[in-house]
């Protein structure tokens, strides 16, 4: 009688920046991959900052990370924390990508962009590429691990997988939440030609040097593919099975939005169609609320007061995330805004999927043709507008607030499961 060969896991080093104690949306897609590896017979091996400045920090987090994982860490140098004795709003806002409008930047702010963008090619973070490099080539070679996979931004973990790859030739997955040098606020650091060019030379090597890339969205895909050859596998972010919360609905109409509103991220046209249903609708005017949990600029606030709607304002500031899926599911209607350019077309927030599985409907506005545009039609879970939708966006708003008068209100998704992480983990081991 023969027994059965048990089947060894494949041994994959992950290099992150982000990393629980670590908030916000950058930390949830590796936690939630590592969570689920084990179950494709992948044993997933994180490395980390030991000393990270993270912009946001959320210590409910920690208890998320996979019991028995193996998380490797070595000093990195913040320029973060030095900038912060010149300015610690400036470094704080900018650390976090919320860059103020060019006419209302103080002078320490313009020199800190201008210094974060010129003499930190690609990013902050570069100085942790060398140490990492020689401490990572030796923990391979021990561990005996052929696989490796980085993940940007910061884009100069990037530079740790080109490193190990010429030095080792290991096989490299270089994974992309964000675009490189044509996300938002690459445009505000008022790089020279000389930098913008260098930038570009890295983005190029890096995507025909990895074996594999995998980004988050559709438009992401298409930009890369002019650039390399190599295959590019569309993973996007995903849900989770979320832990029970105890909660009740909102006794006002709230509309929530859950995350940070950068300076050009500010839909005026919203904050007039609130305006005028206030004015015109006294039910309206009493029920409604608007919510904003998580950092938001003084641009967009400064828009909301000109349309008089300061005293609807409820700004709670940045929770943990277990906080956050309360305010989802608790609220009537959820708010998802971007930047209107062709730049963000691309961008697919990861809170997206937690709004879909909130049963709550989704009023989206961004630019036209966007990926998430796509999503929430694909999915039923709500509405997308233009920057120029007046009419459309007033009469669903409108719409929304008769079904919460009739207690009615509420999102009808479908096919939801293919955003599932463990679907999404799946999508990924076979990649591995």
């Amino acid at each position: 009688m023969s027994l059965r060969k048990i089947k060894v896991p494949k041994k994959v080093l992950i290099i992150t920046y982000y990393w629980p104690p670590a908030g916000g949306p950058g930390v949830q897609r590796w936690l939630k991959f590592v969570k689920y590896l084990p179950e494709f017979n992948i044993e997933p091996i994180v490395y980390i900052p030991e000393n990270p400045n993270y912009p946001i920090v959320d210590d409910s987090l920690v208890s998320e990370v996979s019991k028995g994982v193996t998380v490797l860490k070595q000093p990195i140098k913040e320029p973060y924390r030095l900038a912060s004795v010149f300015s610690k709003k400036s470094s704080k806002t900018i650390s976090k990508g919320i860059i103020s409008e060019q006419k209302k930047q103080s002078f320490i702010e313009k020199a800190m962009l201008y210094i974060r963008g010129n003499y930190f090619i690609p990013d902050a973070r570069k100085s942790w590429v060398k140490p990492s490099v020689a401490f990572l080539s030796d923990y391979i070679s021990k561990e005996k691990i052929d696989t490796i996979i980085t993940t940007g931004p910061p884009h100069s973990l990037h530079l740790i997988g080109l490193k190990l790859k010429e030095s080792l030739g290991v096989k490299w997955l270089a994974d992309f939440r964000d675009p490189w040098t044509t996300i938002g606020y690459h445009k505000q650091l008022k790089l020279t030609e000389a930098s913008k060019l260098k930038h570009k030379a890295l983005e190029k090597q890096v995507l025909n040097t990895a074996n594999q890339i995998i980004v988050t969205s559709f438009t992401t895909k298409t930009e890369f593919q002019q650039i390399t050859n190599k295959p590019i596998a569309v993973i996007t972010n995903g849900y989770d099975n979320e832990k029970h919360v105890n909660f009740t609905m909102d006794n006002k109409f709230t509309l929530s939005h859950i995350g940070s509103l950068l300076s050009k991220r500010n839909p005026v046209i919203l904050w007039k169609v609130l305006r005028d249903l206030v004015k015109e609708n006294v039910g309206f005017s009493k029920d409604f609320q608007l919510n904003f949990i998580g950092s938001v600029s003084e641009n967009v606030l400064n828009s909301i007061k000109t349309c008089g709607l300061s005293d609807c304002i409820n700004n709670t500031g940045y929770v943990s995330h277990k906080e956050a899926v309360v305010f989802q599911k608790k609220s009537q209607i959820l708010l998802l805004i971007e930047i209107n350019s062709e730049d963000t077309k691309c961008i697919i927030p990861g809170k997206l999927f937690e709004y879909m599985i909130s049963n709550r409907p989704i009023i989206a506005i961004g630019p036209k043709d966007s990926d998430v545009e796509k999503i929430i039609k694909e999915t039923n879970t709500g509405n997308y507008f233009n920057y120029t939708d007046y009419e459309s966006l007033k009469r669903i708003i409108l719409e929304h607030y008769i079904a919460f008068q009739n207690k009615t209100l509420q999102s009808h998704p479908i096919g939801l499961q293919k955003y599932h992480r463990k679907a999404l983990t799946e999508s990924l081991s076979k990649l591995l």
